[in-house]
């Protein structure tokens, strides 16, 4: 009795001790949240590859994630400035980051998902996307997500939006016959839709709309969105003294207009894209 228990005390002491080392601080904390209280680095996982996202063009990254990023721990320190270490964080590898504690948080086009839930402890939506289509700019024989029948589309590592159109639900949507092309992320994506290698490429409205803008007019985004795709904060799965306070931050940004306004630094303008007016409703970190 007395071995099991002390092994009980020693499991639980190791998981506690895997959430509070994120970082990789010396010193330990029983969640991020108190981490951030008490000054200490956090490091960010975004991506560096998405324009008007998370894109890596001098010492830090930039763009939408980033800055809600930087607003939604400035919120959690109480206004106070937080020192921030940014860390690559592709599709593939948003959960080991979490798990292994490469990265603390991550704020990284992250859809939150029930497969995902079981992995990470999500806060938020932040914000809801809606996967669209983009094309090359002189393409006709695409007009709406059903044309992509038959068609060549991208299939990025980590992601799961090209099942939205070869999939039945729950995990899909269209159940279309299409040929997916595997890339390592969606900049390769879109390397491959300007080489003529695929056909479409489709994903999150705020993905391609940051892509779009980056092409200066090569390619068209239908404005034909037909999935609601909530936006989550990445934390390590049970963090949810963590997950409760990001979501008050993020309340917080929505009351105040902050993130209207950082939606519209990134995204204003672009046509066919609708932007969220409003803050979604929580998740629940339970």
């Amino acid at each position: 009795m007395h071995m099991r228990r002390t092994g009980a005390v020693l499991s639980l002491a190791a998981m506690v001790g895997g959430l509070a080392a994120c970082g990789g601080d010396d010193k330990t904390y029983a969640s991020l949240a108190d981490k951030v209280k008490d000054g200490g680095t956090v490091v960010v996982g975004t991506k560096w590859d998405q324009p008007s996202l998370g894109l890596k063009k001098g010492a830090e990254p930039e763009g939408f994630d980033v800055d809600v990023a930087k607003a939604v721990l400035n919120k959690m320190a109480g206004g106070k400035d937080v020192k921030v270490t940014w860390k690559e964080s592709a599709s593939s590898n948003r959960e080991p980051f979490l798990a292994n504690g490469t990265v603390d948080i991550v704020f990284a086009t992250y859809s939150i998902t029930e497969e995902r839930k079981k992995k990470v402890t999500f806060g938020g939506p932040y914000v809801i996307a809606h996967q669209d289509v983009m094309v090359r700019k002189d393409d006709t024989s695409i007009n709406t997500p059903q044309d992509l029948k038959g068609k060549k589309i991208c299939k990025a590592a980590g992601s799961n939006s090209y099942k939205r159109i070869t999939d039945p639900p729950p995990d899909g949507q269209l159940d279309l016959d299409a040929t997916t092309v595997d890339a390592a992320s969606y900049s390769e994506c879109v390397q491959k839709l300007g080489g003529n290698n695929l056909d479409a490429l489709t994903t999150d409205d705020l993905i391609l709309a940051g892509f779009a803008k980056q092409a200066g007019g090569n390619f068209k985004v239908l404005g034909q969105g037909f999935t609601d795709e909530k936006y989550g904060i990445g934390l390590k799965k049970g963090d949810t003294k963590t997950c409760e306070a990001v979501n008050t931050a993020v309340k917080a940004l929505w009351d105040d207009g902050t993130m209207k306004q950082l939606l519209q630094k990134w995204f204003g303008g672009i046509q066919g894209l609708k932007l969220s007016e409003t803050a979604p409703p929580a998740e629940g970190c339970a």
